[in-house]
């Protein structure tokens, strides 16, 4: 497939997952009646049903990275060159804010408007890491040896991971920098983004490095 065309397919894939995430949070905020528990299970679902679709959908175009973590850990794996893991990542980037865009659009909200939801501090970017090393592992393991399950172990991953790490698993660079564009439920301060995308790409070349070398023989 061209680059154009892939390029094409992580910017309209990332933008379609960001109006997942942040509309679903916001949907679900305001029909949770203040009930935090219910409006992060909704959140986490539609999130893991989105990532299914959206997977299954531009797979076959670009690989459906839509996470610069993701482009880092292949374009470590020499499988896209730093010309074309580059490209992705702007592609990523770029997508990723359309989506706020469009979810904001969708409920009446300011196009962008930046997120007081305080995240910081050490445990959230140990989870961060946590969550980001452990999305590389189950695509890199599911890729090696059940490639038509990616989707599936990604999504239910993420719905897990919304829940077992004490920041909700962002788990992506793209992702937390659009979400600082939004002060609804899936928010995080501008302040606090650099920490998290710094614990998200270690997290991914660690878990590059360990799958590397844990899967070096297998077929």
């Amino acid at each position: 497939m061209d680059l154009k065309r892939r390029l094409f397919a992580e910017w309209l894939g990332t933008a379609l997952l960001l109006a997942i995430i942040v509309g679903s949070g916001i949907m679900a905020e305001r029909l949770a009646g203040g009930n935090i528990a219910l409006a992060l299970l909704a959140n986490a679902l539609a999130t893991g049903a989105g990532l299914v679709a959206l997977i299954l959908t531009f797979g076959g175009v670009s690989d459906a990275h839509f996470n610069p973590a993701v482009t880092l850990a292949i374009a470590i794996q020499r499988k896209l060159s730093v010309r074309e893991a580059l490209s992705y990542m702007l592609a990523q980037v770029i997508g990723a804010f359309c989506g706020i865009a469009t979810a904001h659009g969708m409920f009446g909200e300011p196009l962008f408007f930046a997120s007081q939801h305080i995240r910081s501090g050490p445990a959230q970017w140990w989870s961060e890491f946590v969550a980001t090393f452990g999305l590389l592992a189950v695509i890199l393991g599911c890729a090696r040896h059940r490639p038509n399950a990616v989707p599936f172990a990604v999504a239910t991953y993420i719905i897990a991971a919304y829940w077992f790490t004490a920041s909700t698993s962002f788990a992506n660079p793209a992702v937390t920098l659009a979400r600082a564009a939004t002060d609804t439920f899936a928010g995080i301060r501008p302040i606090d983004a650099p920490g998290f995308i710094a614990a998200q790409l270690v997290g991914a070349v660690v878990a590059t490095w360990v799958f590397g070398w844990l899967l070096h023989d297998a077929p």
